[in-house]
């Protein structure tokens, strides 16, 4: 590559903070002959990556800082930097550019950040010499030699010791810029994904201003129909004040109203008062009648319960009832048969049984003889009847009812009257003044 009139990045970063093993120069010869183009071999590390801005110069040694270069050319960027040929790397370097004095110079890469990443060995640029010219010199000039050579050990050994120290720098220093080339790539994503994102929100932008734009438009046509209408409304405003003055003594005439009215307002409002005292005391009686109509409710629901309990009874006393009338025909069937087997007939006997009345029939038979059943009768004549006694008349009775009951029944008359309490009922509640009756008697 072509030493170009642009600069060469470069900083004035010290020598401790320079990595000098990341890129080892090969091959550098102690003296380079002057008038000659010269050639820099140079290989890179495993972990090093050069850019493109990366450059090797020619420094004199003592250097400071990397502004301090002589010379400079470019540096070749591998296609493939995996191969080993990549890391195998040459430039250089023309005669005209090289330095013309005999003093001490080495290579030094530097990358584009102006960092020292490797430096040669010190050479010089100095015609070769014969081994057979005798060098004849003072004894002044020996000693001079002497002690320069002295110092160039101790430079030595000085820049042997600050090599082995860079060394165990890079190695620290490589790890460093390893995270660093990661945080590298991931800002570098992040900076992708923003810039998509900045482009994204540009693109809202421009359609937002040019809606913004035609909103501005609409609104300079609306302005212009507002001023129109505010003209056509100052107009309206000098009819409205003309208006207000005729509004402000029917305002007057108004509050005369409105006093007369404030006076009947009073009054209906001792009136809602008095309305008010008499629905709370209807309210009152309400709650009174439902009190009792419940408690009437409450005792209508007991005599309900009663009355069918007493329903109940008069199934089974019916029931009853039904079971000795049937045991007495059959009494009476066994009482014929009896009267056949002794050669009497029922029908010639003086005196025959009524149907409805046997404890007559228990104390006069109308046998000759005698009956000669009656002690069994007799003694089963109480199961076989439940009689009963009227709390009216005080006559007994089988049935449900009593017989001066039905009596009653059957006289078509407008209403029905309790015997016991006096109490009326329609005729058409028959029922209801049956089971009051019966109620009497529990």
């Amino acid at each position: 590559m072509e030493k170009t009139g642009e600069d060469p990045p470069t900083s004035a970063v010290l020598l401790d903070h320079c990595h000098f093993s990341q890129v080892i120069f090969n091959s550098v010869e102690k003296f380079y002959v002057p008038g000659g183009d010269i050639t820099c071999y140079y290989t890179f590390t495993q972990h090093f990556v050069p850019r493109r801005k990366d450059w090797i110069g020619i420094f004199r040694v003592g250097w400071k800082t990397t502004r301090e270069y002589y010379t400079f050319m470019w540096v070749d960027l591998p296609s493939d930097l995996s191969s080993d040929s990549a890391k195998q790397q040459e430039v250089q370097f023309k005669a005209y550019y090289l330095p013309k004095d005999d003093e001490y110079y080495q290579f030094c890469y530097v990358d584009q950040d102006g960092v020292v990443r490797g430096a040669s060995i010190p050479f010089q640029f100095r015609p070769e010499s014969e081994d057979d010219i005798l060098v004849v010199t003072t004894k002044l000039k020996v000693e001079e030699i002497e002690q320069h050579k002295k110092e160039l050990c101790r430079e030595n050994q000085e820049l042997k010791d600050s090599c082995a120290s860079l060394q165990k720098q890079n190695s620290d220093v490589q790890a460093e810029l390893q995270m660093k080339q990661e945080e590298l790539e991931t800002l570098q994503n992040i900076n992708k994904k923003l810039e998509q994102q900045v482009q994204e929100q540009k693109s809202c932008w421009e359609t937002e201003l040019l809606q913004l734009k035609e909103q501005n438009q609409k609104m300079s046509v609306r302005v212009d129909q507002l001023q129109a209408e505010l003209a056509s409304h100052e107009e309206e405003m000098e009819k409205l004040v003309q208006g207000d003055q005729d509004k402000a003594e029917q305002l007057q005439h108004l509050k005369k109203e409105n006093g007369q009215l404030l006076l009947r307002l009073m009054e209906q409002k001792e009136l809602q008062k008095k309305l008010k005292q008499m629905v709370e005391e209807k309210t009152q009686k309400e709650a009174t009648a439902l009190k009792k109509h419940k408690d009437l409710m409450e005792e209508n629901l007991e005599l309900s319960r009663r009355l069918g309990e007493n329903r109940i009874v008069c199934d089974a006393l019916r029931r009853e009832k039904e079971t000795l009338e049937q045991e007495n025909k059959l009494l009476k069937k066994e009482n014929n048969r009896m009267l056949s087997y002794m050669g009497l007939d029922f029908d010639s006997l003086p005196y025959q049984v009524p149907a409805s009345d046997q404890g007559a029939a228990r104390q006069n038979t109308g046998l000759v003889y005698g009956n000669p059943y009656s002690g069994i009768q007799e003694s089963s004549s109480p199961s076989l009847l439940s009689l009963k006694k009227c709390l009216i008349c005080n006559s007994d009775f089988a049935g449900e009812v009593c017989d001066h009951i039905l009596e009653q029944e059957e006289v078509p008359t407008l209403c029905l009257n309790c015997p016991i309490c006096d109490k009326v009922f329609p005729a058409t509640e028959k029922q209801i003044f049956e089971d009051h009756v019966y109620c009497h008697s529990l």
